[in-house]
């Protein structure tokens, strides 16, 4: 296919080359009849297939087939198992061969950064490693069907807020560690078709035009060998675009930058070999998806329905179960409150809105239970009050056994195109929940949202769900948690914080600025709040379950190693009860590093796995690290460095809570070469006996001229060298070239610096 591409390109004119580097509408490559090169489509598509209705009068809005929506990213998130993930994006894929769809845009993997982001729903965590292992396991997934991905959205894209316009401003270190990385991981794992640039700008560059992450670090470094192409809208320069490495623009626009792409070819300023390689591309994704197309496939939605269904009985994180209030018997009289129970909110809005078959409500799935009573108390589309519905809540709870609330976010709250103002529930129903728990001890809240929400309550009722937006099965998924006919086994892939003025980035999230500041750096959730010590309403990682799991004492095959080696963690997990259930095991990291100077957070989370135990069953699981496992990104060196000493592996039942830990001593192969410059400092420079060799003589030189210009006797040149010591700490070779008044020269620091860096 290779050689047949580029004898295509070879007989393609400049205007056809460049045609080629646009879509011919929203959701279509361009076709090139001459030489018979075909057009292909994608479709949103990262919770449920979103294909554009052809029949449909205007195809860039929201009129889209019917089809199946799963539960969004966050709630596959919380599942914390890639197994359901990948089945998840294998049946979008058998959805979109059904279709012609030669691509998903999908998934998205940025950082959730501040819980105000309108489109966090979309996105799976706030920590990097467990949205890339999702996002690499949703990409094997769809691509073993034949179908694309389109990685998304690359990179530094946190909020909706001037979303195609604001620069963000990140550190180097933050950028790797924090907000690349999981591309990273989805990139190298999973090797998606193509990738998504996002609308903002990064660190002044629009990310349409950003040649150092579309190709010097997703390219060149990571090895992504696929399509680049823009989110829709997100070109501001074509010419640039080209010359970065931005094979393909979205949507089409009718050509409104062809002209100056082809006057930029012809003027010299853009090379044609830079536009023949994103044609290159172009063709290679069209004929790939030509190639891998089953024209037999077929969609059965019923049956997807039922995945869908089973996939959120995964996701549904039990937050609270004070006196084993849950699971509810069957005999005992429930009410249920909240518009939430019949009209459930079971996704987000703007691109990934899926035009739904089938949608179960907790009512419908709860048609068999005699003893269940229903009352509105509050609607599920607003936050409007109404006196009588509310009055009529709290009279029926004053009699029923428990009562569940169902409480969550309404659309108008959170959406692709707009962030939060807040992130507390409308006010009507915690209003309405206090006045529950006067009348009635057993309350329930079952929670419908995005992201996270403020529960100023939660210390007063004894149970609370967290179902997110569990997609169109949500219905029966949470009846079926509610009566134990499936235990919940999720965990929060993010932190639930006391209030909004806790989070990492309260003070410069959005605003009026054009130039987001990312200053609180690597400490973004649970790194922030651990390291911080600030008090949580629910931490990274949490979730109960209707078992009692217990854990052996964690073993590792080795106490020490080197970077280029690997350590194997086992540990022995436990189901004490009578409840067949899941656990997730969670091995963190930290760096036991005493008088470091790299910032550190407290721990990360490294490795996870979800597992079924039956009653009274012991399992053992073990996992593999690997340098990645216990590195920082060193600025200094450009690249990963896993800094010597002790590092704590820790088995934790969520970010804040340690089970068992056992330390070891991790060795770099080969030492890290110190860079120094004028700015390094004397103690530094003594701490390290090889460059303090080479200075001492300078700075000898330095006090013993010094003391002979003052003529200082040897008691006094003894307690002045004591002085001397304090003073030079943090004096630098610089200031010492500066201070010591001709003794040390210039020409001198250009000879240490040339011997230090040499060494």
């Amino acid at each position: 296919m290779a050689n047949k591409i580029k004898e295509i390109i070879k007989k393609l004119t400049l205007e056809e080359k460049v045609s080629l580097c646009s879509g011919s509408d929203y959701w279509h490559t361009k076709a090139i009849d001459r030489l018979g090169i075909p057009s292909v489509m994608v479709s949103d598509g990262p919770s449920g297939l979103r294909k554009q209705d052809v029949e449909a009068e205007n195809p860039g809005v929201n009129q889209s087939i019917k089809a199946v929506c799963f539960p969004t990213a966050v709630s596959l998130a919380a599942s914390f198992d890639t197994e359901i993930v990948q089945t998840v994006g294998e049946t979008i894929g058998r959805e979109c061969q059904a279709e012609n769809v030669a691509a998903v845009l999908g998934p998205g993997v940025n950082i959730k950064r501040s819980p105000l982001c309108g489109r966090n729903f979309e996105y799976y965590s706030e920590d990097p490693y467990l949205a890339g292992k999702m996002g690499a396991a949703f990409i094997r997934g769809v691509q073993s069907a034949g179908v694309g991905t389109s990685l998304k959205h690359f990179c530094a894209n946190n909020q909706e807020y001037r979303r195609n316009s604001y620069d963000s401003r990140v550190d180097e270190r933050t950028l790797r560690e924090i907000y690349l990385r999981a591309f990273e991981i989805a990139v190298r794992e999973s090797k998606p078709w193509t990738v998504m640039c996002a609308y903002n700008l990064v660190n002044g560059v629009q990310m349409s035009e950003n040649k150092r992450l579309l190709t010097d670090i997703l390219r060149n470094e990571w090895g992504f060998d696929g399509l680049a192409m823009s989110d829709w809208g997100a070109v501001r320069d074509r010419v640039k675009g080209i010359a970065a490495g931005l094979d393909l623009e979205m949507p089409g626009n009718c050509g409104a930058y062809d002209d100056l792409v082809i006057e930029a070819v012809r003027d010299g300023e853009l090379s044609e070999k830079a536009l023949d390689i994103c044609v290159e591309r172009v063709l290679e994704f069209v004929y790939r998806s030509i190639e891998n197309h089953n024209a037999q496939a077929a969609w059965d939605k019923e049956e997807d329905h039922r995945i869908a269904r089973n996939i959120a009985n995964e996701c549904i994180v039990l937050l609270k179960n004070d006196e084993g209030v849950l699971p509810i018997k069957n005999d005992e009289y429930v009410l249920f409150i909240g518009g939430f129970a019949k009209n459930v909110r079971f996704q987000g809005g703007g691109s990934s809105h899926v035009n739904c078959v089938n949608v179960d409500s907790v009512l419908y799935a709860m048609q068999w239970n005699t003893k269940l009573r229903y009352e509105e108390g509050y609607s599920s589309f607003d936050d409007s009050v109404d006196q009588r519905k509310i009055k009529s809540a709290i009279e029926s709870a004053k009699d029923a056994d428990k009562v569940v609330i169902f409480a969550g976010l309404p659309d108008s709250y959170e959406s692709e195109g707009y962030d939060r103002k807040h992130i507390d529930l409308p006010q009507v129903q915690n209003d309405l929940i206090e006045e529950i728990v006067k009348v009635n001890p057993h309350v329930i809240v079952v929670l419908q949202n995005g992201s996270c929400v403020t529960m100023p309550w939660a210390d007063r009722v004894q149970g609370i769900m967290e179902t997110y937006l569990c997609g169109e099965g949500i219905g029966v998924a949470t009846a079926r948690a509610l009566y134990g006919k499936v235990n919940p086994s999720g965990r929060l892939p993010e932190t639930f914080p006391l209030r909004l003025e806790d989070t990492p980035s309260y003070i410069d999230f959005s605003g009026d600025c054009q130039v987001i500041d990312y200053r609180e750096g690597i400490f973004t959730g649970y790194r922030y709040y651990t390291k911080k010590k600030i008090p949580v309403l629910f931490p990274f990682g949490h979730g109960l379950s209707y078992s009692k799991f217990s854990y052996g004492i964690m073993k590792t095959d080795t106490d020490s190693m080197k970077d280029d080696e690997t350590v194997e963690v086992t540990v022995d997990v436990i189901n004490e009860s009578d409840i067949p259930g899941k656990e997730v095991v969670q091995l963190y990291v930290e760096a036991d590093i005493p008088n470091t100077g790299v910032r550190r957070t407290v721990r990360e989370l490294k490795a996870f796995t979800k597992i079924f135990l039956d009653a009274h069953e012991k399992k053992n699981v073990s996992f593999i690290l690997d340098k990645s496992a216990f590195a920082y990104y060193d600025v200094e060196i450009s690249d990963w460095y896993v800094e010597p000493g002790d590092y704590k592996l820790e088995i934790c039942r969520n970010a804040e809570e340690v089970i068992s830990y056992r330390t070891i001593s991790v060795t770099p192969k080969r030492p890290k070469k110190k860079i120094y410059n004028e700015n390094s400092v004397y103690k530094d420079l003594k701490e390290d006996k090889h460059a303090w060799k080479i200075v001492k003589p300078y700075f000898d030189k330095y006090i013993r001229e010094y003391l002979n210009d003052q003529n200082t006797d040897e008691q006094a040149a003894e307690a002045f060298g004591a002085d001397m010591e304090i003073f030079l700490a943090d004096c630098t070779i610089r200031n010492a070239v500066n201070m010591s008044q001709g003794k040390i020269t210039r020409q001198e620091m250009e000879e240490i610096l040339d011997k230090l860096n040499k060494q």
